[in-house]
C-alpha cells in the first residue's frame, strides 16, 4: 500500500512555557487501509489530526500529502483531496440536514463532478441512515443524529483520505458499527482512513493499523494485535487489562479488570 499521508518527527508545542501537546511525533497513512490511532485523554490524537489536515502548523517536523508540504497545498486542493471530521460540529443556522450534506459538496462547485453532486448527497444520507429526516432543521436533531450528518457531509465529499476523529462517539451500538463498517468499505475501495478511536475493541477489529499516544508522543505503531497488548495498555492508560481471544472471529478483545 502506498503512503498518502506523513507525518514525520512533528512537534506542536503553542507556548514555550508549556510541555508540548506532540513531541517527535510520526505517522503513515496508507492508501487502502483503516488506522486506528488510540490513547488516552489528552494524548494529542486530535492535535496530530489537526497536523495531518493541514489545520495545525507544527513548531517542527514535516506533513506531506503525496510527497508535497500539506501547508503548500492551496485550500480548494486540499479539499478535494481530504475530508476532516471533527469532533464538535456545532450548526448556528437553521440549516436542514440535506443543505448540511449538500456543503460536502462545495469543493466540486463548478467542476465536472458537480453533476455528481445530488447522486452522492442522496448515497452519503443513505449511509448514515439519515434519508428520512433530510428536511429536518439539525438543530432540532439529537447528539446522535447532529454525528451522523457531520459524517454524512464527510461521505459526500467523496474524495480519497477520510479523517475521522471519534466517529463513534455520540452514537449508539448499531450507528457505531455503521460508521466502522463505512470505514472499512472505504478502505477496502482504495482510500486512506484514519479514526481516532477510544473503543480499543473497534481498532483491534476494524483496523489494519494502529498508533498508540501517550502524553504527546507515538508509543507504538504496527498491526493493532501488535500495539494493543495488555501490558502497553496498562502501562499508558493506568488500567490493567486482559486481552482474550474471540471464539468465533479470532480477533482478541479487550477486557478490563474489575
Amino acid at each position: 500500500m502506498s503512503a498518502r499521508l506523513v507525518a514525520r518527527s512533528v512537534t506542536v508545542q503553542p507556548d514555550a512555557a508549556v510541555s508540548p501537546i506532540l513531541e517527535d511525533a510520526g505517522l503513515e497513512l496508507r492508501s487502502g487501509e483503516v488506522h486506528a490511532l488510540v490513547g488516552p485523554n489528552g494524548a494529542g490524537k486530535s492535535t496530530l489530526f489537526g497536523v495531518l489536515s493541514g489545520d495545525i502548523v507544527p513548531a517542527s517536523g514535516s506533513v506531506e500529502l503525496d510527497g508535497r508540504p500539506v501547508g503548500a497545498i492551496p485550500a480548494k486542493d486540499l479539499a478535494r483531496q481530504r475530508a476532516v471530521l471533527l469532533q464538535q460540529n456545532d450548526v448556528a443556522f437553521a440549516f436542514t440536514v440535506e443543505q448540511v450534506v449538500r456543503m460536502g459538496r462545495a469543493p466540486w462547485a463548478r467542476t465536472p463532478r458537480e453533476d455528481a453532486d445530488d447522486d452522492l448527497v442522496d448515497a452519503a444520507l443513505a449511509a448514515t441512515d439519515m434519508s428520512a429526516l433530510r428536511h429536518r432543521a439539525v438543530r432540532s436533531l439529537s447528539g446522535g443524529e447532529r454525528a451522523r450528518v457531520a459524517l454524512a457531509r464527510v461521505l459526500a465529499q467523496d474524495v480519497g483520505i477520510l479523517l475521522l476523529d471519534e466517529p463513534t462517539a455520540a452514537l449508539d451500538l448499531r450507528h457505531q458499527e455503521d460508521v466502522l463498517r463505512i470505514a472499512r468499505e472505504r478502505a477496502d475501495a482504495g482510500a486512506t482512513v484514519a479514526l481516532v478511536l477510544h473503543d480499543l475493541n473497534a481498532a483491534l477489529a476494524y483496523g489494519d493499523r494502529a498508533t498508540l499516544l501517550s502524553r504527546g508522543r507515538v508509543v507504538a505503531t504496527g498491526t493493532p494485535a501488535e500495539v494493543v497488548t495488555a501490558e502497553r495498555i496498562g502501562e499508558v492508560y493506568g488500567q490493567a487489562v486482559d486481552i482474550l481471544t474471540h471464539p468465533v472471529t479470532g480477533i482478541g478483545v479487550v477486557v478490563p479488570r474489575r
